[in-house]
């Protein structure tokens, strides 16, 4: 799974109904600690939907802080 993290809880809300709507499986959470968001709130969608979701994101032009890959104990920022 992947995490898209935002800066306000308006484009985190924007952002699921979005990929709801494109039938992309996600699920909110709680931003984790290790990543510096203004909003409490991200996604975690498939890695195959990868793609997908930042093809929806610039259309759209959703602001997010980023998108995060888990590796380890840890999250990393992927380039888009």
């Amino acid at each position: 799974m992947l995490l898209m993290a935002f800066d306000s809880t308006q484009q985190a809300l924007r952002a699921e109904m979005l990929l709801e709507y494109a039938d992309i499986e996600n699920d909110m959470c709680p931003t984790p600690k290790q990543i510096t968001a203004g909003c409490a709130l991200s996604l975690e969608f498939p890695d195959d939907s990868l793609e997908e979701v930042k093809t929806i994101i610039r259309e759209e032009k959703v602001e997010i802080r980023g998108i995060y890959s888990k590796v380890g104990d840890r999250y990393v920022n992927m380039e888009l």
